[in-house]
């Protein structure tokens, strides 16, 4: 009879983006909980009428500036209205201008209130799965790995899958739709260079935002390596503290650590660093295409083919288009770094339990407390065998000591 450890796993190629959304789809979208459904579906109908409040709310700073620049003929002197002056069409435009900028704030909240409890029931529903799919590996698998860095691989993975669930339905979609309609109301109020501008500078934006955060992304998968091995040295030193002690290695420990985290802090700064080089290249992608848009529409002012109205109006717009573009960029960052954190933890669930029961295995039934071994062999790694071919009986009721020098197989007897 032969007993052996778990056969380790062939080395597949690293998961592919679309391929961990596909695992993470199930808990995105739970098939057995209707009623999440039915949060993600208001959740996101909800923010499109944000975005739609987003691109309209311009027009109200359009239409006040040209009531307030051009005046309806016949009115009254705003000195002799009075009170009335407080439903004039100037100041009702700016009270509905506060009023979208109200509801657009009461959407997004609305929106995260009701998403929150999607994503918390993604967590927990995955984090339970993998703590469970854990206890059922083997003990060998255990041994080879550093309780430490499972941890901090569970803790991030976690941490990532909350953050993929949050903006991949809450975020990506809503904010090309926001892309498409203030496209749309562009080229509808201006003409067609306006469209080609704003275009350009967003394609550019996007291309410089993906290139920098790939190149980011690389700087954090050594941190976070490096974040990992300090903390499972950490971890896996004060667990054997008594070990340490034995042997006065308090120092050599002390280097480990060290060394792990002066690794870490170079990769941190280098983190900080580049952030500051991204944000200061998207500042100048964007204002140079601002400025470009808005010397255009002063010089048509000038020209008398715009109003004052329309000035602000694109000015406006070109605001507004900013907050989701800078947004694209922090989800892109978000995602791809939730997608290298949760990966490990997928890899983790992809190990394949060494005991498995047949599939017309019977329920084990006792009938004596005999204990009894045939020619056992087993190993935890077939490089190194533990026990080859043993035999013995213990019979009910009776005591047997095993007697043997380190290694030759006690514990694993009784382990088996």
């Amino acid at each position: 009879m032969s007993l052996a450890g778990e056969t380790p796993a062939p080395v597949e190629a690293p998961r592919s983006g679309m391929q961990t959304l596909r695992t993470l789809w199930p808990y995105m979208w739970p098939k057995d909980r209707p009623d999440l459904r039915q949060r993600v579906v208001i959740a996101i109908a909800v923010l499109v009428a944000a975005k739609v409040i987003t691109v309209l709310v311009p027009y109200t700073y359009k239409w006040a500036t040209d009531a307030l620049v051009h005046p309806a003929a016949g009115s009254a002197k705003p000195a002799d209205l009075g009170l009335m002056i407080l439903v004039t069409v100037p100041i009702m435009l700016i009270v509905a201008n506060g009023v979208g900028r109200i509801l657009l704030g009461v959407f997004n909240n609305l929106r995260d209130a009701l998403f929150a409890k999607v994503g918390q029931h993604a967590v927990r529903d995955l984090a339970s799965k993998t703590f469970v799919h854990m206890h059922g590996l083997s003990l060998r698998y255990h041994l080879q790995r550093r309780t430490g860095g499972l941890q901090r691989v569970i803790e991030r993975g976690t941490t990532g899958v909350e953050t993929i669930v949050r903006f991949t339905i809450l975020n990506t979609a809503p904010t090309i739709l926001e892309f498409v309609l203030a496209a749309a109301v562009i080229a509808y109020q201006f003409d067609w260079t306006y469209l080609l501008v704003i275009s350009a500078t967003v394609i550019v934006y996007v291309w410089f935002t993906v290139k920098a955060s790939d190149w980011r992304i690389r700087i954090r998968k050594t941190m976070n390596e490096s974040d990992q091995d300090a903390n499972s040295k950490a971890i896996d030193s004060l667990l054997n503290f008594e070990t340490v002690k034995y042997f006065g290695n308090e120092k050599m420990e002390a280097a480990h650590f060290d060394r792990s985290m002066a690794r870490y802090e170079q990769a941190a700064i280098r983190i900080w660093t580049s952030l500051a080089w991204l944000n200061i290249g998207q500042a100048i992608i964007f204002t140079a295409g601002m400025t470009i848009c808005m010397v255009m529409s002063g010089a048509a002012v000038m020209r008398g083919e715009q109003t004052i109205g329309d000035f602000v109006l694109i000015n406006a717009l070109l605001m507004q288009l900013s907050i989701p573009l800078n947004f694209i960029g922090f989800v892109y960052r978000e995602i791809k770094q939730a997608l290298i954190d949760i990966e490990s933890m997928f890899a983790l669930l992809d190990v394949a339990p060494e005991i498995v029961d047949a599939p017309d295995a019977k329920t084990l039934v006792v009938t004596g407390g005999a204990i009894r071994f045939e020619d056992v062999t087993f190993h935890y790694d077939t490089a190194r065998p533990i026990l080859k071919g043993i035999s013995f009986e213990v019979p009910a009721g009776k005591t047997v000591a095993i007697v043997g020098p380190s290694g030759a197989g006690k514990s694993t007897i009784s382990r088996l």
